[in-house]
């Protein structure tokens, strides 16, 4: 299991807890030093069952910059939104858990975290 933080969140420190006092044996990855590449978001985005515009966070400084809100969310500007995702991970939704199933959660919540542990 791998959970990806930005050790300023607090949704992120609080799964990180809950992580601890349930004895899960996982990886931290700090995303926004070790930036996810294009071909990693796409594989988290196939765990999730989502799309990048999905995980995106529209009120950070980046995506106001980059107009976010404006692009479309169709299949044909997937890429770009994955660019944009790699190219600015502080727009990524956090944190992220990689469960052992194959799967992933976007962990916001303890049932999130408590989710990917039962996988």
């Amino acid at each position: 299991m791998e959970i990806w933080i930005n050790p300023a969140c607090s949704k992120c420190r609080s799964a990180l807890t809950l992580l601890d006092a349930e004895g899960a044996d996982y990886t931290v990855r700090r995303y926004l030093e070790d930036v996810p590449s294009p071909e990693e978001i796409r594989t988290v985005l196939d765990r999730l069952g989502l799309e990048p515009w999905d995980i995106t966070r529209t009120q950070e400084a980046a995506a106001k910059e980059l107009g976010l809100k404006e692009w479309p969310r169709e299949a044909g500007s997937r890429e770009r939104w994955i660019a944009a995702l790699s190219e600015h991970p502080e727009l990524i939704q956090r944190p992220v858990i990689t469960a052992e199933d194959g799967t992933a959660v976007v962990a916001r919540s303890e049932e999130a975290v408590r989710d990917a542990l039962g996988r």
